[in-house]
C-alpha cells in the first residue's frame, strides 16, 4: 500500500469508527485531529487510536496496554500477539463503556 492509499484507508477507518459509535449509541465523544482518534468514556477514560505512517501501522492505546498494528492479509494484526484490530479496539471501549461494544470490522 502506498503512503497515500495508507492515508486515505486510516482516514475511512476512523470515519468508520466515529459513525460505528453513532450508530450503536454508546456514550462517547470522539474528537480526530491530525493522526489521531481519542476516544472518551463519560468517566474520563480515553482510548487513542492513531496512525503510524512511517510504518503503515494503525496503534491503539488503552488502559489494558499499547498495541501496534500492520496490514497482514487484508486484516490489521497486533505486531506483538497478532491480535485483531477491531478485537482489541471493541475490548477497550466495551471495559470503558461498562456495556458490550461492538464495532463491525472495517475491509482493508
Amino acid at each position: 500500500m502506498t503512503e497515500s492509499e495508507f492515508l486515505q484507508h486510516s482516514d475511512a477507518l476512523f470515519a468508520h469508527i466515529e459513525d460505528q459509535i453513532d450508530e450503536g449509541g454508546w456514550d462517547f465523544d470522539c474528537q480526530f485531529s491530525g493522526n489521531v482518534l481519542t476516544i472518551e468514556a463519560d468517566d474520563g477514560t480515553q482510548i487513542i487510536v492513531n496512525r503510524h505512517t512511517p510504518n503503515q501501522e494503525l496503534w491503539i492505546a488503552a488502559k489494558s496496554g499499547g498495541y501496534h498494528f500492520a496490514e497482514q492479509n487484508g486484516s490489521w494484526v497486533a505486531t506483538r500477539d497478532g491480535s485483531e484490530f477491531f478485537a482489541v479496539l471493541n475490548q477497550a471501549l466495551s471495559d470503558a463503556a461498562g456495556e458490550p461494544v461492538d464495532i463491525a470490522a472495517y475491509p482493508v
